[in-house]
């Protein structure tokens, strides 16, 4: 139904007293097919089933509150590990003693100079 500004409010009827009549208004709109909607058109028309617990946890996790902790719990935990590797890299013996050793070498000569030590021990 279009407005127009000369129309009188008394001449609109908001309700409508018949549901079947409401029914086949919203079957005419495609909201109660038997056929399945997708996308947006679905969220419109049809009200929400309740939701899964994946899907609670999929909407928790998109707010910025749940993002801005997860990022401060992840730099925390990356900060200790980054520290744990200059610990280790502070054991091992290196020629020239400053140089600078990727994560992976750190691991691979910490290796290295365990089965050395092992070896000490054993002799």
């Amino acid at each position: 139904m279009m407005l127009s500004p000369d129309q009188a409010e008394t001449d609109l009827s908001w309700t409508q007293s018949d549901p079947e009549t409401m029914l086949n208004g919203f079957k005419s709109a495609g909201c109660t097919s038997d056929d399945p909607a997708e996308g947006e058109e679905r969220a419109k028309c049809k009200a929400d089933p309740p939701l899964s617990r994946e899907e609670k946890r999929r909407r928790r996790r998109a707010t910025a509150k749940y993002r801005s902790a997860h990022a401060t719990r992840e730099r925390i935990r990356v900060e200790a590990f980054n520290v744990a590797f200059a610990e280790l890299r502070k054991l091992l013996p290196t020629l020239p003693p400053d140089k600078k050793l990727s994560k992976i070498e750190i691991l691979r000569l910490a290796i290295c100079y365990i089965s050395y030590l092992n070896h000490v021990l054993d002799v």
